[in-house]
């Protein structure tokens, strides 16, 4: 809504600097921090009102992780609120790119809002959502936004896959490019949702994937930036820097009371949003591959639980003592908080690896 007083600039010379988005970027940042720092306590004392015994912790799980209960849980509610905060009082309200990110944003934090519910309401970590609903649903939500994201932007470029490391290389996947980004989307909110299993865990990586993004969307959005990078030009996706700043903001504010021992969980609640978001965001300014190097740690969380319930399947032997596979550094004896730091730094590594990729061309 402040982009509103760029019309009051002939009068005000001052209102001026609304019109740039890196000063929308930073003011997003602080409100999403403020308002959860501000709010954060009420929103986690009426949670822990609410859910009695909070986030059921698994039985067959690390047993460190009993002390932990009666923790509450859809913590992530506290991060959206301060991105939409952020994102409603900062960003251009007429870039269709903001509200296409904020929808899938939103409808994921809704589909894991509803298993944090179920789970709950039992008190059984798996009697949630049931697991092909949820992932109908998801897709129906990333479908319909990468639908609405090639309409927006131009042929051939909006429907291609974008190779980095090359300035030519685009692969045209016609309307298969729908299923393509949705499959990209859904990944990214399920393998952040894989990740979040240790106080802090999951938070910072997300935040480090949104600075990265934050960057690239700025310069993807920027026609001579991207002509000096060699990068393809997505004209309006500069404005999604002001969302991945709210996001930066209010993930900082959840991680006041998220750090060890955690007063809050995120939950699905955040931690579905918060990946659906990074992955719309990937497909919107084509960097679909470059968010599979930035959020290598995610992938890499994934890909341990496919691996072990394969194998499983397969052979009846486990790959990993336990998956996720924080989970199993947790079992061959490492602590929390060196599981949890190592693997912010793992996720520092791949985001600049990741931003490399600009230049390399």
């Amino acid at each position: 809504m402040l982009y509103w007083l760029i019309d009051f600039s002939s009068a005000f010379p001052a209102f001026n600097v609304f019109r740039y988005i890196t000063f929308r970027t930073g003011g997003a940042m602080v409100t999403g921090a403020l308002f959860v720092f501000l709010c954060g306590p009420w929103i986690i004392d009426n949670l822990r009102l609410r859910q009695g015994k909070g986030q059921p912790i698994r039985s067959d799980g690390p047993q460190s992780h009993l002390s932990k209960k009666g923790t509450p849980t859809m913590g992530g509610l506290m991060v959206l609120m301060g991105l939409v905060v952020g994102t409603v009082l900062w960003a251009n309200p007429l870039n269709p790119y903001v509200w296409i990110v904020l929808a899938v944003t939103l409808g994921f934090g809704f589909v894991g809002f509803y298993d944090d519910y179920l789970k709950v309401t039992k008190q059984s970590s798996q009697n949630g959502f049931a697991g092909r609903w949820r992932l109908l649903i998801e897709a129906v939500i990333a479908a319909a936004a990468c639908y609405a994201l090639v309409r927006l932007g131009r042929d051939p470029l909006s429907s291609s896959l974008v190779i980095p490391f090359f300035k030519d290389v685009a692969i045209n996947l016609g309307w298969f490019f729908v299923a393509f980004g949705a499959f990209i989307v859904v990944g990214a909110g399920n393998a952040v949702n894989l990740t979040d299993g240790l106080d802090g865990l999951a938070i910072v990586p997300v935040m480090i994937a949104a600075a990265s993004f934050g960057l690239i969307s700025y310069l993807a959005g920027n026609a001579v930036f991207a002509d000096y990078l060699q990068i393809n030009y997505v004209a309006g996706t500069g404005e999604l820097s002001v969302l991945c700043g709210a996001l930066l903001g209010a993930g900082l504010g959840f991680l006041w009371f998220n750090a060890p021992p955690a007063s809050i969980f995120m939950g699905d609640t955040g931690s579905l949003a918060l990946g659906g978001m990074l992955g719309s965001i990937a497909v919107a300014v084509k960097h679909e591959i470059v968010l599979a190097v930035i959020g290598g740690l995610f992938v890499l969380e994934a890909v341990s639980v496919i691996v072990q319930v394969a194998s499983f399947k397969l052979t009846g032997k486990r790959v990993f003592k336990m998956a996720p596979i924080h989970h199993h550094f947790e079992q061959k004896g490492w602590t929390e908080p060196q599981i949890v730091i190592r693997f912010w730094i793992i996720a520092v590594m791949l985001a600049l690896a990741g931003l490399s990729t600009l230049k390399l061309r």
